[in-house]
């Protein structure tokens, strides 16, 4: 009954909601979702440093968020590179003096707060040219308007950034009076000017007062009232905002430390300072509102401007745009013929005849329907992490972000099951299953930032293994069986892999090996095939035969495993090899190969173990030493106990090894070659008993039938910045935005994996002549992508 209910709940959803309305739903909602960020850019305006100066909030306890953009967070060396001959004022009371400490221990973490407090206290590193100066002026007052009209005279050289706010003396030592404010107006009016006439040349950041935990302050400052420093905030914003009459002040308020004090003044000491986490963060946006446009980091978003486009891109916005004018054309001309020939109605009998028949849909057609849907989805990843019009937060790892969705998945996995057609060891459904749940796994890590918790960081690492140990299992498999070494099986499975990740090059500017899993399963599976493909070519079919074959083919296997073992150890052979010429253009990632390096290194025998698992299981499987029938376990009764028992021990003590790493480095040099001990104990787990083998989860498995568009598309339209952040569709409520962005995500990551398909059957046909043409021109199409890219890093340069 309720099987009979499950199903008919199934066809009722299929009818009123499929894969094709869901991409048409997906539509509207990126079109209405792009024209409310349109419209609330040019009515707030498109200057995400002023949301960082302005605005945020707490995503954990020292973790500051700003609104709709990301925030960096500064390395030694990075301060040091952006603020190299640089000069940073900071002028004011003792708040201020503490938000230069924290400034100045960004450079150099060993910096002591010592010396006059009621003085100036300069820093200087001399080695990176860096000069911050702190000037003791804790009023408003001609003594600070004197400091600051030195430097607006032109033989004075000035700093390159000027900190300054004040009030909380004038509130004190005036006891709160009303006459104490006047003054103070008066005072930061005759000031506003200087300050403006500076900030033409400098970048000037007025710091607006933090509230107080009146509750902790001393007699002698009980003057010092929420209501008092909000009063002199009113104040200094009216009166610097009105300094230009025609413009836009340039002097910055600096009002964002105002909401982390109010989130953090109650874990001060004193009443009056902020506690040291808050003014590190002050500091580091400080960093970020002068460096993040010098240093343009990955995930750090404010304030930094649209990157220009390159040749690169440019030609490629113009092919697309062709196409779908194309298509149109197309469409329009299809469509006027097939009016022509509807069916007309007969006047004497007065039923309709048919003209024509319909004509299948020409190559062209698909060619030109693939580009234009293709041309249309880039546009969409171009805006959502390069145009920056929509906006992108920082991840924040939590326990529940990570594992309440995984259980949430997994109720799912279970609910929609079904029978396999087959029973064998890892049939088809079953590796879409594997796939899929490891795909949604991998992905509710990356958008998680569960890569900061070991345990969790490792098992993702087997589930990345497994998966380079299904493609090394499932490549040996068809070419031993299939025998099958001929150039369009090469050429179908290289474009299936590849062309998503050639076309986001072009479209997004990044490198071949920023996207490191499509480059490690390309040179994989062309190490299998080269493998198998060279002299004596040994196939199942020989090997029948005769035995003696297997033994050769075991040699091939076992020189394979040296050489991988001779470049995993030998980092210098490693890197000459694809440092050369136009390997390098693929594999190097910032200028050299060791990323690519540690990639391969860090699962250089899963393949292997991949290619021979296949091998033993084919073996027995010829033999007929396995039981593959439905409901029947794989093995007797007593190997099949005993061999599940030995899997879930082994399985557990890979995940009490894991969870008991002390740090990533240790971890990361075992995992190759343990890696398969939960790989094959889940194998066995899954296979051995009958049931468990005959049923699969069609949820998972559909999933698993898109995963590389999947792991590849998360990069820019569901995660942000180039994977470092979180895509915000739907700012202010994160529940929702995760919904509808993943809604959007899958629907067009299942639509790329369908244009990949029918541009293979196009591009990659079978006769052999066409295509050699093919291969010629896509040779061509390289050549002159590889010139063009060098032309292109000349002019960076």
């Amino acid at each position: 009954m309720a099987a009979l209910a499950y199903n008919l709940g199934k066809r009722e959803i299929n009818h009123y909601f499929s894969v094709r309305s869901a991409k048409v739903l997906a539509l509207v909602a990126v079109l209405l979702l792009a024209a409310c960020h349109l419209a609330s850019r040019r009515y707030r305006g498109n200057d995400s440093c002023e949301y960082l100066l302005s605005s945020g909030r707490f995503l954990g306890e020292k973790v500051w968020q700003p609104h709709s953009c990301m925030m960096h967070k500064y390395k030694i060396s990075e301060a040091k590179n952006c603020l190299v001959d640089k000069h940073i004022a900071f002028v004011g009371d003792s708040r201020i003096r503490q938000l230069f400490y924290s400034f100045v221990k960004i450079i150099n973490p060993q910096f002591k707060e010592e010396g006059n407090k009621h003085g100036n206290i300069p820093f200087e590193d001399k080695i990176a040219s860096v000069k911050v100066d702190f000037l003791w002026h804790p009023e408003v007052n001609g003594s600070m308007k004197q400091c600051i009209k030195v430097w607006t005279e032109d033989s004075v050289a000035k700093p390159h950034v000027i900190v300054a706010g004040a009030a909380t003396w004038s509130i004190k030592i005036h006891n709160g009076s009303n006459e104490a404010l006047s003054q103070y107006k008066m005072n930061i009016t005759s000031i506003a000017p200087l300050l403006e006439k500076l900030a033409k040349t400098s970048d000037v950041y007025w710091v607006l007062q933090d509230p107080v935990y009146e509750d902790l302050l001393s007699e002698n400052r009980k003057m010092i009232t929420n209501e008092k420093i909000d009063a002199y905030n009113e104040a200094a914003v009216s009166i610097l905002n009105s300094s230009t009459r025609n413009s836009k002040s340039n002097v910055k308020m600096f009002s964002v430390s105002k909401l982390i004090a109010q989130e953090t003044i109650m874990e001060s000491l004193d009443g009056l300072h902020l506690p040291e986490s808050s003014r590190e963060t002050s500091a580091m946006i400080l960093m970020n509102v002068y460096c993040n446009k010098i240093l343009k980091p990955v995930d750090g978003s404010c304030c930094q401007p649209r990157p220009p486009l390159t040749l690169i891109q440019k030609l490629a916005a113009c092919f697309f745009t062709l196409s779908i004018i194309g298509y149109l054309i197309f469409y329009v001309i299809h469509r006027n013929a097939h009016r022509k020939n509807k069916p007309c109605t007969d006047l004497e009998s007065g039923e309709e005849k048919k003209n024509i028949i319909n004509t299948p849909v020409s190559p062209l057609e698909i060619l030109l329907q693939s580009f234009c849907k293709l041309g249309l989805i880039m546009a969409y990843f171009y805006m959502c992490d390069r145009a920056n019009l929509f906006m992108k937060e920082n991840k924040f790892y939590t326990h529940s972000t990570f594992f309440i969705p995984i259980i949430y998945i997994l109720v799912l996995g279970v609910f929609y099951n079904e029978n396999t057609k087959e029973t064998k060891v890892l049939n088809r459904e079953q590796t879409d299953e594997w796939k899929g749940w490891m795909q949604l796994v991998i992905l509710i890590y990356h958008i998680s930032g569960a890569s900061t918790f070991l345990p969790v960081y490792m098992h993702i690492r087997v589930l990345v293994a497994a998966y380079l140990f299904q493609t090394g299992y499932g490549h040996f498999s068809y070419f031993w069986i299939k025998g099958d070494f001929g150039i369009h099986r090469v050429c179908q499975v290289l474009f299936r892999l590849n062309f998503l990740v050639v076309v986001l090059c072009i479209v997004m500017d990044r490198p071949y090996q920023f996207y490191y899993f499509v480059p490690l399963v390309t040179v994989w599976f062309m190490v299998i095939y080269v493998t198998l493909a060279l002299w004596p070519q040994i196939i199942q079919k020989k090997a029948n035969g005769n035995c003696f074959w297997h033994f050769g083919l075991l040699l091939k296997l076992a020189f394979l495993l040296l050489c991988i073992c001779f470049l995993a150890y030998s980092q210098g052979a490693f890197e000459k090899i694809f440092s050369l010429w136009p390997l390098s253009k693929c594999f190097e990632l910032k200028g050299n190969v060791y990323e690519w390096w540690f990639r391969w290194r860090l699962d250089r025998y899963v393949f292997f173990h991949g290619m021979l698992f296949a091998f033993i299981y084919l073996a027995l499987q010829k033999r007929q030493v396995l039981s593959e029938g439905k409901g029947e376990p794989l093995f007797s009764n007593k190997i099949s106990n005993f061999l599940l028992f030995i899997s879930v021990v082994s399985f557990l003590t890979y995940s009490i090894w894991a969870s008991s790493c002390k740090n990533k480095a240790e971890c990361n040099e075992l995992h190759p070659s343990v890696s398969v001990v939960q790989i094959l104990a889940f194998i066995l787990i899954r296979n051995i008993p009958g049931y468990a083998r005959s049923v699969y989860s069609s949820f998972f498995a559909w999933f698993g039938k898109i995963s590389l568009e999947l792991f590849i598309c998360q990069y820019h339209i569901w995660l942000a910045a180039d994977t470092r952040g979180i895509l915000v569709l739907i700012p202010g409520n994160p529940m929702l935005n995760i919904i509808v962005s993943t809604f959007i995500f899958v629907c067009v990551a299942h639509e790329i994996s369908q244009i990949t398909n029918d541009l293979a059957q196009i591009i990659i046909p079978k006769d052999n002549s066409s295509l050699l043409k093919r291969l010629a021109c896509i040779a061509a199409f390289f050549c002159g992508l590889l010139i063009l890219s060098s032309i292109q890093d000349k002019s960076r340069h």
